[in-house]
């Protein structure tokens, strides 16, 4: 039988195919971003990854999110993904913990493991923003999403470091609170400057962690979560000294 990582091993070579088997990823936050972003690093070929969320689907996400689905809803996002990745990847080693991303366990989740790279896919800023003070003060890699809600040009998408993100409100949250905290640059982030449409959000008073929504189009998470995907495998791949394989890619 042919091997399922075949034509990711004739992309990247057998050294790097072994580099991204070794690797471990945390995935926080199993949404439209987070959980495209965890199945395109499973699919990549990553032998290691924790899957962190505590919500589950309900019809509002058909819409967008991968897990969604007539028959997932009411389902834990972690439970969905979890038997998504391993029909991917049986030999995946997956590890979940259905909780919110709180303060008072980020850092136990962060000592679990040893990871190569995380994965921030959290909307809300306070825990989103201890999670990436707690990865840069352990020298841990991450990249964060900013805002995908009320926009719709793909184009407008890029990958940056934090200090060059603008027009983006919850990047100007997460820059004001690090900045606080000392950190003004160093953090990878997936950020459009599309000015988001202000019409296109409604208040909300039964979500935990949640005052209000944003309008969503189905590609805009989507297209989120396969650029920090393409980060953090490129970037296992660059240290893992494969730069003449990025250079062609």
């Amino acid at each position: 039988m042919t091997s399922w990582t075949q034509r990711t091993e004739l992309l990247i070579g057998k050294s790097g195919m072994e580099a991204l088997q070794q690797a471990s990823v945390l995935v926080v936050g199993l949404g439209g971003v987070g959980g495209l972003a965890a199945e395109m690093i499973c699919r990549a070929g990553i032998g290691k990854m924790t899957i962190v969320d505590h919500d589950t689907i309900n019809p509002t996400n058909l819409n967008r999110q991968i897990l969604a689905s007539v028959n997932t809803i009411s389902q834990y996002k972690t439970d969905v993904m979890a038997q998504r990745l391993l029909q991917i990847n049986p030999d995946l080693k997956l590890k979940t913990f259905n909780q919110w991303a709180e303060v008072s366990n980020i850092e136990e989740l962060l000592e679990t493991e040893k990871y190569d790279f995380v994965v921030d896919a959290i909307d809300t800023v306070t825990p989103k923003v201890f999670l990436i003070k707690s990865c840069l003060e352990r020298r841990i890699d991450i990249v964060s999403s900013m805002g995908s809600g009320g926009r719709m040009d793909p184009s407008k998408v890029r990958i940056t470091d934090i200090s060059n993100t603008h027009t983006c409100p919850l990047a100007k949250a997460v820059r004001q609170r690090l900045s606080k905290m000392g950190i003004t640059k160093g953090l990878a982030v997936v950020f459009s400057d599309e000015l988001p449409n202000k019409n296109a959000v409604l208040p909300v008073e039964d979500e935990k962690f949640k005052k209000s929504t944003v309008g969503t189009i189905s590609y805009m998470p989507a297209i989120f979560g396969c650029m920090m995907a393409s980060h953090v495998i490129r970037e296992i791949l660059r240290k893992n000294h494969f730069q003449k394989t990025l250079d062609r890619i």
